[in-house]
């Protein structure tokens, strides 16, 4: 469930819906020992991502599974509200949310449209653009930091090539999703790429950080809108899968870095 309030409804936060919902309650499942390889999807959720981001299946993301083989359920209700339960059950309880937070109306409003309108079809990049099949042939490594090793060191994302122009081993390795601050910048709203250019205003410039891990690797991130955040050289931060930007009525969904708690 969201922590965030808006009149007297529980609301998604600004870079997060229902799919970065669903990614992060399957996680919290499988922390908690429960084994998960397949789930019924509402249609308010994007099985392809679960499926990369997580590698759990459904119905809506392969067809060749039989709908009684799954035993998982995840629901979504009107509000920011997942639940996920075996298919068998019949009751549910809930709780009610704690630690709420009023998001202010403006704002709420105005990232609202802002996704909107990012969302059309005929919204593209002016920039550094990315094909949806650049985007979706990379997204499985970059939403659960698969690196990959050669020789001594780690590298992340995968390459297909070395420096010298011979092939990587195709042996993964996952990154420990825990890195320290190297540097950070923030772009101002002006001057965020066009990507950016709608929420950028509303959000008072982008803001991204280098980091690296500790198995060697550096990668720059975005940091989580959600978070008030003055960046540290040193800090440590962790990782969530957010939505990153929308381009050709497709939503690209990536990992954003926010302040260990």
């Amino acid at each position: 469930q969201s922590s965030y309030v808006h009149g007297d409804q529980v609301v998604y936060g600004p870079d997060s819906d229902s799919t970065t919902m669903a990614i992060a309650a399957i996680q919290l499942m499988r922390n908690k020992g429960h084994v998960l390889e397949s789930i019924h999807l509402p249609d308010s959720v994007d099985a392809r991502i679960v499926y990369l981001a997580s590698g759990v299946d459904s119905m809506a993301n392969n067809e060749g599974l039989e709908f009684e083989d799954i035993v998982w359920d995840l629901l979504s209700g009107d509000e920011a509200t997942l639940v996920i339960s075996k298919s068998n059950s019949e009751s549910y309880d809930f709780e009610e949310p704690q630690d709420v937070e009023i998001i202010d109306g403006d704002f709420f409003n105005d990232m609202t449209e802002a996704w909107r309108l990012e969302q059309e079809i005929h919204h593209v990049s002016q920039g550094a653009y990315v094909s949806t099949s650049q985007y979706l042939e990379g997204a499985p490594a970059r939403l659960t930091l698969t690196s990959q090793k050669a020789g001594d060191r780690m590298i992340w994302p995968p390459r297909q090539l070395d420096e010298k122009g011979l092939r990587f081993s195709e042996d993964s390795h996952q990154l420990v999703a825990e890195a320290h601050v190297e540097s950070w910048t923030k772009l101002s709203a002006a001057g965020a790429p066009s990507e950016f250019s709608l929420r950028a205003p509303i959000l008072g410039g982008i803001q991204t950080l280098l980091v690296r891990f500790e198995q060697g690797p550096r990668g720059v991130f975005l940091v989580t809108d959600d978070v008030d955040y003055s960046p540290k050289i040193g800090d440590t931060v962790h990782f969530a899968v957010r939505r990153i930007f929308a381009q050709e009525g497709m939503m690209r969904y990536g990992l954003k870095a926010f302040p260990k708690r």
